[in-house]
This record gives structure tokens, sequence and C-alpha cells, in this order.
């Protein structure tokens, strides 16, 4: 029997925020299988833990773990959320975009106590504003911020609110799931405890689970306070460090393609080198939509470059499901808007991507909208 076709080049170009586009090197090494007890395993997420606390800037010396856990970047932020709020402790979430919502809302069913800081959605987070916060309730011991809130593609200040939130003391839990590996961020300076990612976001690996950065003090005070059996990350850390594996089968293709990914990312210069890329991306993108007469929802002080927000054009031809079927029949897949009262649409410049493909992309557009009698330049 032969191997099934494998994609490559045909497939669609994915101009998303993740599951992302992806190279082929990193799908080939799927094609192997490999037990979750076999030592060559072990050895890998051995090598991938120690990678990513690399890629982050510090090390075990520096007192620090990194946690892999099955499942989306939505388990991971659940593990940490769950698992690391004091059964009487206080969780103060800064919101503005969906991300943030849905750390609340984690909190809530875990019944965990929480306040909120909530802000529009081009709006970023005031450091004095949780200073302020802080300050008058003396009750919260922890803070959650998302650093990059794909809804809209905003860049929060992580650093300015870590040290805040470190001068008053408390933990400071940062989901950056689609920054981490593109973006730089000195956990040691933001103070962090918690930084959350994904294999399917900057590092370009594929779905299947998430990670934890932990302060490992932090991580070894949560003994006991864990609201879920499967999702408890201090005992998911513990049976990594016991004997390798993971407590529950873990995604062993997912974590295969993962090393590929990383290696990648290494041979292109780290954060620093994705980070060049990715913002070329993003402007070789922002230049030819404002070319076409699109608009960025965001200011362009707030953007950043992983995920661009467009307004849809006011012009009675314009229907975004007609332009995004078109666009994806031409190979070209981007996703709907998901700012509040807001007719929008996003743009992924992230995932095996260059400047070709946004160019592809931008020829694409005004091809579509041309088929759709859309003129917004003039």
């Amino acid at each position: 029997m032969s191997i099934p076709h494998l994609p490559g080049a045909k497939d669609k170009r994915l101009f998303t925020p993740g599951p992302l586009t992806t190279s082929l090197s990193v799908k080939q090494v799927m094609l192997r299988d490999l037990g979750s007890r076999d030592e060559e395993f072990v050895d890998t997420v051995r090598r991938i833990r120690e990678s990513l606390l690399a890629l982050a800037g510090v090390s075990r010396e520096d007192g620090y773990e990194a946690v892999l856990m099955q499942g989306s970047g939505t388990f991971g932020v659940e593990a940490v959320v769950s698992s690391t709020v004091a059964p009487t402790g206080k969780l103060l979430v800064l919101i503005n975009g969906a991300y943030g919502e849905r750390i609340l809302q984690m909190a809530t069913v875990h019944q965990i106590e929480t306040t909120v800081l909530r802000y529009s959605q081009d709006t970023r987070p005031d450091p004095a504003d949780v200073a302020s916060r802080l300050a008058q309730d003396e009750t919260i011991t922890d803070v959650a911020v998302v650093h990059c809130d794909s809804t809209t593609g905003i860049f929060n200040p992580v650093e300015a609110i870590g040290r805040v939130v470190e001068e008053y003391g408390k933990n400071f839990v940062v989901d950056s799931m689609s920054a981490f590996g593109a973006v730089p961020l000195d956990l040691k300076t933001a103070g962090v405890d918690y930084l959350i990612s994904s294999a399917n976001k900057c590092i370009e690996g594929v779905p299947g689970f998430s990670f934890a950065i932990c302060r490992r003090a932090s991580l070894l005070a949560t003994e006991g306070w864990a609201r879920s059996l499967s999702l408890d990350i201090l005992a998911q850390w513990k049976g990594l460090e016991s004997n390798g594996q993971f407590r529950f089968t873990p995604p062993t293709h997912t974590i295969l393609a993962f090393e590929q990914a990383l290696s990648e990312l290494s041979a292109e210069g780290g954060v620093a080198g994705r980070a060049a890329r990715y913002r070329a991306n993003h402007e070789c993108l922002v230049r030819g939509m404002r070319a076409m007469g699109f608009s960025e929802y965001l200011p362009s002080a707030s953007q950043g470059y992983i995920i661009t927000s467009f307004l849809c054009p006011e012009h009675p031809h314009f229907q975004f499901q007609a332009f995004y079927d078109r666009l994806n029949e031409k190979g070209h897949v981007i996703y709907p808007g998901k700012v509040s009262g807001t007719d929008s649409f996003r743009i992924g410049s992230i995932g095996h991507l260059f400047e070709s493909d946004m160019r592809a992309l931008l020829a694409a557009i005004r091809e579509t909208l041309d088929e759709m009698g859309v003129d917004i330049a003039s």
C-alpha cells in the first residue's frame, strides 16, 4: 500500500491566529509511531522542556520549570488558573478582548473569587489602574493578563504590568498564546510566575498540547489547590519529574513535530529572527491593504504584528462571507472578526508564511474585490 499524499505546497495558506501553515519538514516528522514510554520519546520531552526554558530566557538554575499539558492552549490556561489560585485566593483579570473574558469564565466555573479591570477592545490595560486596584483590595492574590489578544491583535504592556504586580507581591499569570516565540518578553523583569502558550502558534508546531513556564517556588506553593484531576499543573510537573512521562496519554506525534519546529525556530534566529519575519509580513500586509482602501481597527501604537483586524468597507457590494469564500477558493484562508459591535475581519502574519505569501494574498484580495464590484480605494 502506498503512503497517502503528504500535503505540502498545494495546501491552502492559513492567515489565521492558529492552527497555522506549517513547514513540510514539521509535518514529515509525524510519519512515525513512537510509544509514550519509549526512552526516545522520554528524551524528546526532556529536550523540549529544556528548550522552552531557553527560549523564555530562563533556566532551572534560575528557578523555572517547563510543564507540558495535553490539549489546546485553553486547556493550558485553565490548568494554571484552576491549579494555582489558592482556595481562599482572589484573581484580578485584565480584559480587553475575548481571551481575557475566557479567563474570567474559567475562574467563574471553578468558583474562584474574581475582580475585573475591563477595557474597550482597542485600549491597552493601564499599569496605574492595576496599582490602584491592588492598593485598594489587599485580598487580591493573583493577576492575569493576555499578552497578545488575537481578538484584535493588540499587544498589552506585560512587563510594565508585571512590575506593578511584583511590587505588590502578587502572582502574575500571562496568557502568551499568540506571542511566545515571536514577541520578546523578559520573564524576570516582568515578574511572571506562569506563562502559558501552545504548540501551534508562533513556534509553528501542530495542535495537540500547551505548556506553561512556571516559577518553581510559586508552583510548589500550590500543593493541594488543584480543582481538577487532569488539569492539575503541579501533579503534571511531578509526573514529568519522576519518570519523564505524562500522567495521561500524550500527543506523541505532535510532540515530535514540536521538537522539529523548535529546531527551525532556532535556525531562523530564535525569537528575534521570527519576530523580524512576522513584522515584515505584517508591514507588507498593512501597506497593501491601505493601498486598496482598507483601514485597521486598532491604532498603530497598540497594533502588534501577529494578527491584524481590518474594518469591513462600507460598500453596498461588500459581504464578508462572499469575500471569505472567494479567497478560500483561491487558496487563502482568513478569519472573521471578533470585535464586539464592529464589522471586521482578521488576517494573521504568523505561521510558515513569508512576504511572498502576503503579496499573493493581497493580489487575491484585489482580484476578489474586482469580482465583487467593490472599489474602496478611490
